[in-house]
């Protein structure tokens, strides 16, 4: 199986995001006006993955700063399982009022695209709005006697369908990250998915699977105490929370690109006004200064879209990942 694609495939464009700031500016008078009242009741945000992970992360903090402005609790709900699906199913069902939103990662747009029968349609949400978005870190056992990501290639090649790399779940974006450095590096290795990103990291940990593909944020105290070996990061440039760590394309896979991004959903007929009144409220706390602060701490990007910008990306994004799975034959059934 192969798998590649270029890099504006995964990325936000730069003319985009600046449409997306203008966008945002009405939203908040359009806000005012029929979101009277809201949030009338707690709010729960259903995370598709295990508690830990960056998509878990963002949105605790998020929910933290949330429940101390409206004085109504925020709750965390994990329904971790079958790549963000289970929370996916859970939220498009919802009652569309505003109190049950779902934080969803780039996995979002790619599991649609796998299956014959998919557990949600796209059209099922409306965005609130993008967070951040997050590099992902390549790394190994320090037991496996690999220092660099040529290393890495060479051992795979002398050992063609021996080696294994978890992911957090078939199709999720750790899985497509490492199919991509797999297609870019024409590498034959086998995939083991799990459940969640703390699972799949936790093999790579130990050994058990010889490498792995993690957000930042999960990587970062793993690497600082010398548990994991981090080999490259996944965007383009180095980051300054890791700056010692080469890109990939700088370590040896020239022209290999991939971030993932995180972002809030609601159920597709929330009112317009309690999505705006979200939007505006949320995209105010990702640039909150402690809320930089752990942002940084992450290596993450806050990344504040309008609704109607997020809309029209996730569309996009499904069309082009569509695309891309049916290329590599990459599916559930």
């Amino acid at each position: 199986m192969t798998f590649s694609f270029t890099a504006h495939a995964v990325r936000i464009p730069m003319i985009a995001l600046a449409t997306a700031t203008l966008l945002a500016a009405p939203m908040q008078l359009y806000a005012a006006d029929g979101a009277a009242g809201y949030p009338s009741k707690p709010i729960r945000i259903v995370i598709g993955f295990s508690a830990g992970s960056s998509v878990d992360l963002s949105a605790r903090l998020i929910a933290t700063k949330l429940a101390e402005t409206w004085k109504q609790p925020v709750v965390a709900d994990n329904r971790p399982g079958a790549g963000g699906a289970i929370a996916g199913q859970i939220v498009a069902k919802a009652n569309p009022d505003g109190h049950t939103l779902i934080s969803v990662s780039s996995a979002h747009v790619i599991l649609p695209a796998l299956s014959s029968k998919p557990p949600y349609d796209l059209r099922d949400f409306a965005g609130i709005t993008t967070t951040i978005v997050v590099p992902s870190v390549l790394v190994v056992s320090p037991t496996l006697g690999v220092k660099s990501v040529k290393d890495l290639i060479a051992m795979a090649k002398a050992k063609p369908g021996e080696l294994m790399f978890s992911s957090g779940g078939v199709g999720s974006s750790t899985h497509f990250g490492a199919e991509l450095f797999k297609s870019y590096a024409a590498l034959d290795v086998r995939h083991v998915p799990f459940k969640g990103i703390p699972d799949a990291l936790t093999e790579a940990m130990v050994g058990r699977v010889h490498f792995t593909m993690s957000p930042m944020a999960s990587v970062l105290p793993l690497a600082k105490s010398g548990k994991v070996i981090a080999l490259a990061i996944t965007p383009a440039k180095r980051n300054a929370a890791m700056p010692d760590v080469p890109t990939l394309a700088e370590a040896g896979v020239p022209g290999y690109r991939w971030e993932t991004w995180f972002g809030l959903l609601a159920p597709v007929k929330t009112p317009r006004a309690i999505v705006s009144k979200l939007n505006q409220e949320i995209t105010r706390i990702l640039v909150l200064a402690d809320i930089k602060q752990r942002w940084d701490a992450m290596g993450a990007d806050a990344l504040p879209l309008s609704p109607d910008a997020f809309d029209k990306y996730i569309a996009e994004q499904g069309r082009v990942v569509g695309k891309l799975a049916k290329a590599s034959n990459i599916r559930l059934d």
